[in-house]
């Protein structure tokens, strides 16, 4: 394969008659995209205007540019530099045209670059000088960055992800003359592949209101209730801002001591019961655990103005007088996942100052209490980009769940962004059924004034940990929080860096176990035992040691932290007793997994 030009290979399929009509298609699809887009913004739906962040990519790669144009001999070296890569390039096209077989390349891309698999990117001489251009400007783009002295951190780390955003962005591999994987597909297909890809296109920029939502899974027969979050229990409580759910009990005998968990609100608490063989939820119910979850309203704007006391209150604190009402237990367990840990952690230390004592034990996934290496979401916090983001939020009261899931997705936006632009719209090939990716799509609006609070308080000021943080007019102190906690970390996260959980066990006043799993911020938390993936480690030390020193003297153990979770859990408390019955106390609203967790953004 590896030695045949895609002309060849499509030559014997290629009928012009039909290859000419499906772009006729193709090109009426992408005028109905084009009209999809422009709806909302003729009806007044939409109003545009340049996005903030183009501002702030042109400030900070205006940074860079002053540098080396700064200096005339530093602007000389570089352009010395870059001219003799592409001249290395240039020689060794040359010399594969004048037939030596395999020169060595000028670059190679990664091995973990998945964009440039196809045997045709080094076979074929054209595509084999595109791609290794394209990486030679790559290259020196991240080095244009990577070598500019004087350049504060938070400029410098901005840049580095806009450079990276940009690059990915002109890839080769995005464009169909520039791929010959796609290139041989729409010769073999007569271009039937792009009718199809255009009318997906246009059905997602519909699906967006004027905006490109990409389809990561297929979400035929992905329906929260019927294939997803659906583990037997019942709304038993709701407000304003949460719906509280009992699971039913799935053994005779249960630990005394219920759990409640918080979830983040900038996603849905499913993610913790997907499928029954990946659900977190169902496992802990099959376990003798009495589990209690949040569920949080997807708020529109009338809520703008719920803040973080609001989301305190009328959250945990809520959910742990009604399940005090239901179970007849003052104390609870609680787990709390990303920024539900953050709030879960204000919460204890709320309760601390206050010196209320509800709480036997906490448990955090991939959550953050200090935000000194808060990781690659620090890019989009500064005084400009906040008060930017403010602005906007004051006149919708909400953040769109799409932004939010753009932030994430850009933070992988090969895997997350270009990929499925390939593959959805380029190949015409619909993505395939992936609950965890479906579960991703799903995003959550934000209230205005939670979210400002939070941005400011956490990831700007990083106040939790330094102390300073104030909370329904009460200073926290995170030193007072006493009760025992198991706090995990995922090596490989992006969101919730490994380091900064580390780092952030130290501010606790009580034990804490500080474990690290394997795999990234979703995969590492929803690790079912029964998979047999990934492993964990563990150490007693957590004072004052880097995580490299911590995963010296770590132990390695296979598989799950699920079981050793539960073996902690017992160890501070394992008394048992009769399962509690679902609605006996409290009549049920509704089934699980209730009605706020259906209403999409």
């Amino acid at each position: 394969m590896s030695d045949v030009s895609t002309e060849t290979q499509s030559a014997k399929t290629f009928n012009a008659e039909a290859f000419a009509m499906n772009i006729a298609r193709a090109m009426e699809s992408s005028g109905q995209a084009l009209a999809a887009y422009l709806k909302p913004r003729e009806t007044g739906e939409i109003k545009d205007k340049p996005p903030n962040e183009l501002g702030e990519v042109i400030k900070t790669l205006s940074v860079v540019a002053e540098y080396w144009l700064s200096d005339k001999e530093r602007a000389e070296d570089l352009q010395t530099r870059m001219g003799k890569a592409y001249l290395d390039l240039f020689g060794c096209a040359m010399r594969r045209m004048a037939g030596e077989q395999q020169p060595k390349p000028a670059i190679e891309p990664s091995p973990r670059d998945k964009r440039f698999k196809d045997p045709e990117w080094k076979s074929n001489q054209f595509f084999d000088f595109v791609m290794q251009l394209y990486l030679l400007t790559t290259q020196w783009a991240h080095e244009l960055v990577r070598n500019a002295e004087g350049i504060d951190p938070h400029t410098r780390k901005k840049a580095e992800f806009y450079v990276q955003q940009i690059t990915n962005a002109i890839s080769p591999s995005n464009f169909v003359l520039t791929n010959p994987e796609v290139l041989r597909e729409t010769l073999a297909s007569n271009g039937d592949n792009l009718v199809r890809g255009m009318k997906m296109l246009a059905e997602d920029i519909e699906a967006g209101r004027g905006s490109l939502r990409i389809r990561q899974s297929d979400p035929s027969n992905l329906v929260v209730g019927v294939n997803l979050a659906t583990t037997p229990g019942k709304v038993i409580f709701q407000n304003e801002l949460m719906q509280l759910i009992q699971y039913t009990p799935a053994t005779e005998t249960v630990l005394r001591t219920p759990l409640l968990i918080v979830p983040p609100w900038i996603n849905k608490f499913y993610i913790l019961d997907l499928k029954p063989e990946k659900s977190y939820i169902k496992w802990c119910v099959d376990q003798g655990i009495t589990v209690f979850v949040i569920s949080w309203v997807n708020p529109d704007k009338e809520l703008g103005k719920k803040t973080f006391d609001d989301y305190m209150k009328e959250g945990p604190l809520t959910a742990m007088d009604v399940i005090e009402k239901v179970t007849g237990e003052m104390k609870v367990h609680t787990a709390g996942y990303c920024v539900g840990g953050t709030l879960l952690a204000s919460t204890l230390a709320w309760l601390a100052e206050k010196r209320r004592v509800r709480v036997t034990s906490a448990t955090f996934f991939a959550a953050q209490v200090d935000f000194t290496h808060a990781g690659d979401l620090l890019v989009f916090v500064d005084e400009d980009q906040i008060s930017a983001l403010e602005r906007d939020m004051e006149a919708a009261g909400v953040l769109e769940g799409s932004k939010m899931a753009m932030a994430f997705n850009m933070l992988r936006s090969n895997d997350l962004i270009w990929s499925y632009v390939v593959s959805n719209y380029l190949k015409g090939q619909p993505p395939t059924s992936f609950d965890l990716l479906h579960w991703n799509s799903d995003a959550t609006r934000m209230p205005a004034a939670n979210h400002s609070y939070y941005l400011r308080n956490c990831y700007l000021e990083n106040r939790l940990s330094a102390g300073s943080m104030v909370l329904d007019n009460t200073l926290l102190d995170l030193s007072k929080v006493k009760v025992p906690v198991y706090n995990l970390a995922t090596r490989e996260d992006h969101i919730a860096p490994a380091d900064s959980v580390l780092y952030g066990s130290q501010f606790f006043g009580g034990p804490v176990k500080y474990v690290l799993s394997g795999s990234g911020h979703i995969a590492g938390v929803v690790n079912p035992p029964a998979s047999g993936k990934y492993q964990y480690w563990t150490n007693d030390n957590i004072r004052d040691v880097t995580l490299t020193d911590w995963l010296k003297h770590a132990q390695e153990h296979k598989g799950s932290w699920w079981p050793d979770w539960r073996q902690w859990l017992e160890s501070i408390d394992g008394e048992m007793s009769p399962a509690r019955v679902v609605g006996e106390v409290l009549p049920a609203i509704e089934d699980a997994p209730g009605s706020y967790v259906r209403v999409r953004a």
